[in-house]
């Protein structure tokens, strides 16, 4: 190998890469069109699962776009061009639609398929750099990714364009998910193992503060009242009960408005000061939803109730440490 006549800058060549492959991105945006939106109308009408093939560099893409669809609501999975050609195109069935990528449209091992994709009927939806290629010729739906070059300085190294495929394809796979209207705990069952796993999984019900430990009191209780129950149960709030039904609740920050008010903390009644439209959610109500709540709102801490019954309190921070 030979070394380099002079020192080259690392840091310079990363930056030139990014520089690049962020222009391919750009372009890719500023070029989509009807044909997008015709690859998922198909994705979404197909009766079976959707095939991702391609080969090399090509193929590493793929499959994780053949992940990243199963994962958000889109059965899929890879087939490799050449193991097809020799068995495994009995993976594909009649119902089925294949996306197959390459960026010059004319990888030997997919256009080996081509004719048998067609006598069976199967769709296909090709992603490469070349509309005149066989690949794009042969598709019922064409998504160009094209780049103006690749971040190699050789310009032969698949970068630029194989990070444009990888963006179409996580194109496509939200706006699918998006369109089927996929739920954060559909996701979760795709993604059952480890912290993340446990992340969507997790209940309100598996986190809330029950029984005694919910801080109460009832109407025609003193504000004093109420800063001793906060003060024993530690969760910066109180709920207010009118007998079984929740009246509203007392907080911290419910608190700094009485004093701010100039109202008396040793003789006021606790309706005085409460918050009677507080935020409610349901025992089996994913915890990550409940955050997103509590983050919008700005608060720490959510009643959880399951229609007029009051089932436990929900603390930001114990919250935090199950997610």
């Amino acid at each position: 190998m030979t070394k380099p006549s002079q020192k080259v800058s690392h840091l310079e060549s990363a930056k030139r890469t990014i520089a690049i492959e962020l222009e391919a991105i750009q372009s890719l945006s500023t070029s989509l069109d009807d044909s997008f939106h015709s690859a998922c109308e198909l994705i979404l009408n197909t009766k079976g699962r959707t095939i991702v093939t391609g080969m090399g560099k090509s193929g590493h893409i793929g499959n994780k776009l053949a992940a990243t669809l199963a994962s958000t609501g889109t059965p899929a999975f890879y087939v490799h061009p050449g193991e097809a050609a020799h068995g495994d195109m009995g993976m594909i069935t009649r119902e089925d639609v294949v996306i197959a990528l390459s960026n010059s449209g004319t990888t030997g091992e997919i256009t080996t398929l081509l004719p048998l994709l067609k006598r069976m009927g199967v769709p296909l939806i090709a992603i490469t750099g070349n509309a005149e290629s066989i690949m794009a010729q042969s598709a019922e739906v064409h998504l160009s990714v094209a780049v103006g070059k690749e971040a190699c300085p050789l310009n032969l190294a698949p970068t630029s364009s194989t990070t444009a495929s990888l963006v179409m394809g996580d194109a496509l796979a939200i706006a699918l998910l998006e369109a089927r209207g996929f739920t954060a705990e559909e996701f979760a069952f795709s993604h059952p193992g480890g912290a993340l796993g446990r992340r969507l999984l997790l209940m309100v019900q598996d986190v809330m503060h029950t029984g005694n430990n919910i801080p109460k009191i009832h109407t025609g209780a003193k504000l004093t009242d109420a800063l001793i129950e906060m003060g024993q149960k530690a969760l910066g709030m109180t709920t207010v009960m009118d007998g079984e039904k929740l009246a509203g609740v007392f907080t911290d920050g419910d608190l700094r408005r009485a004093i701010d008010q100039g109202i008396d903390l040793q003789s006021s009644l606790i309706e005085q000061v409460m918050t009677t439209s507080c935020k409610t959610v349901a025992p089996n109500m994913l915890a990550a939803e409940a955050l997103h709540i509590m983050e919008e709102n700005k608060i720490t801490t959510l009643v959880v109730k399951d229609k007029d019954q009051l089932l436990g309190v929900l603390h930001m921070h114990e919250l935090l440490k199950k997610l």
